[in-house]
């Protein structure tokens, strides 16, 4: 037997049209994210990693939201109109896959713990055994919310009830029918036809199937996950919580595995989507989010967070940083508490230090905004040195404007930058300049205020400053007695 072939044989559907009232929520389940990923594209991806023929997912009200997150995968949408139970959910797929020999897969999209190889082997005993069906069970500790396993005494599958109709002594049983199943396609959709409205819910079980092959003298086969948390559905946020702990740790194995450093996994939390290069060390309470690459060699200390941003080789980000949707070339060095706003690029050996922000700007190769400072709507080339609390003046209040900052340029501390601006190649501004036109290369500009001094005139000011308070605080206590007493006091000083 071979797996490519029963793969290739295989079209699944994914049950995505489920509100989840469970989750208190205006978004439907499905959407709801899992370490960077809605979970309805952990089920997809799953089918497409494993080189299904066909993915069709089932959506209902939220049908377009469903699709925007899927966008750009290969699969196929189905409508269920009316929310009537996971048995009418897979009916509606009958027309799309009208005479279907092979398999379908069905997996519920709330299902984000499911590994590549349980459904695989799932396909690969439907496809052995030839069955009506194979379903995959698990046996929890807790098995409340799920339908449960009944056997026959020789061990057989005898019937699966949900929980809400089963009775006290079902309830016990610990084996759980975990909702996905390999059906063989040419008795799949006449079964569900027979299947009846359920008495407590009022709507048409999946499950039921079963007892309809049964009944038919078809026989069921089963597989019990490996891993009991694999069989685990998300309904509500503490289940939500629970599914990424687990995630969250296959996670960090991966990366450990392939090299990187996890000081604190506990304290550490990296999305499904991230990835990261070798001989990399985390600190405690760093997140790196969404679609996150960081190099080989870099160091992240604690509490920074990285968010759709790349990250090169060799790179360090000091305690407290904060990168959004940028790009860092090789051998920078970023923080401690430096926000990079998305769009910002720096280049090789740049570096962006304590308390500085940057935004849409390009930090040149070897240049240094080392602290304090703003640089928004910019470009810096090599080795420009920029003094604290600098400003980029970018913004008038109508539009954005550019600052073009040439080679080598030194830029003291304490300078405003009015955009539209260019300060050309080698020029030296002086601290405190606000620098309104073009700065020529190798020029010294200044900026400043003419500065004005007042021989002898210290003491005068602040006797007169000392004066100046005194009046204050008489005039406040007069008020203060006005309102006590109910009268109205006028003074020359108050008109």
């Amino acid at each position: 037997m071979s797996n490519l072939n029963d793969l290739r044989d295989v079209c699944a559907v994914i049950l995505a049209a489920g509100e989840g009232n469970g989750m208190r929520s205006q978004r439907a389940k499905v959407l709801h994210s899992i370490l960077g990923r809605p979970m309805v594209q952990y089920s997809v991806d799953l089918c497409l990693r494993l080189g299904v023929k066909r993915v069709l997912v089932v959506v209902g009200s939220q049908a377009e939201q469903v699709k925007e997150v899927l966008a750009g995968r290969p699969v196929e949408f189905v409508h269920q109109r009316e929310p009537r139970g996971t048995a009418h959910a897979v009916l509606q797929t009958e027309l799309v896959l009208s005479g279907a020999e092979g398999t379908v897969l069905v997996l519920p999209g709330d299902m984000p713990l499911l590994t590549d190889e349980t459904v695989r082997r799932l396909v690969e005993v439907q496809a052995a055994t030839r069955t009506a069906a194979t379903l995959l069970t698990a046996e929890l500790k807790n098995p409340t919310g799920y339908g449960r396993i009944i056997r026959d005494h020789q061990g057989r599958l005898r019937r699966i009830v949900e929980e809400v109709e089963a009775t006290e002594k079902e309830k016990v049983i610990n084996e759980i029918n975990a909702g996905v199943y390999c059906f063989r396609g040419s008795v799949l959709f006449e079964a569900l036809k027979y299947v009846k409205v359920s008495r407590v819910k009022g709507e048409f079980f999946l499950p039921e199937v079963m007892q309809i092959f049964i009944e038919q003298g078809q026989p069921i086969y089963t597989l019990q996950a490996p891993d009991p948390s694999e069989a685990l559905g998300v309904n509500t946020r503490i289940e939500m919580a629970e599914a990424a702990a687990v995630l969250r740790q296959r996670v960090q194995k991966r990366l450990m595995e392939a090299g990187v450093t996890l000081l604190d996994p506990q304290a550490t939390y990296i999305d499904d989507t991230v990835t990261i290069g070798p001989e990399t060390v985390i600190y405690p309470g760093v997140t790196l989010q969404g679609a996150t690459t960081v190099g080989a060699g870099c160091v992240i200390y604690p509490h920074c967070r990285i968010q759709d941003s790349h990250l090169a080789d060799g790179i360090t980000i000091l305690d407290g940083s904060v990168i959004l949707g940028s790009d860092v070339a090789e051998g920078c060095v970023i923080g401690p508490y430096a926000h990079l706003r998305p769009q910002s690029r720096l280049k090789a050996k740049a570096k962006v230090g304590n308390f500085c922000e940057v935004k849409k700007a390009v930090i040149g190769p070897g240049s240094k905004v080392p602290h304090l400072a703003y640089i928004g709507d910019a470009s810096l080339g090599e080795r420009v040195n920029i003094g604290a609390g600098t400003i980029t003046c970018n913004y008038d209040g109508f539009a954005k404007h550019e600052t073009v900052i040439e080679d080598e340029v030194f830029v003291g501390s304490n300078t405003n930058l009015v955009a539209p601006v260019k300060v050309g190649k080698g020029a030296i501004i002086a601290a405190g300049s606000t620098i309104t036109e073009a700065v020529p290369p190798e020029a010294v500009a200044f900026g400043r205020a003419p500065q004005v001094n007042k021989e002898g005139r210290a003491a005068t000011t602040r006797k007169m400053l000392e004066e100046r308070a005194q009046s204050r605080e008489w005039r406040a206590e007069s008020k203060q007695s006005e309102i006590a007493g109910g009268k109205k006091w006028r003074y020359a000083s108050s008109e």
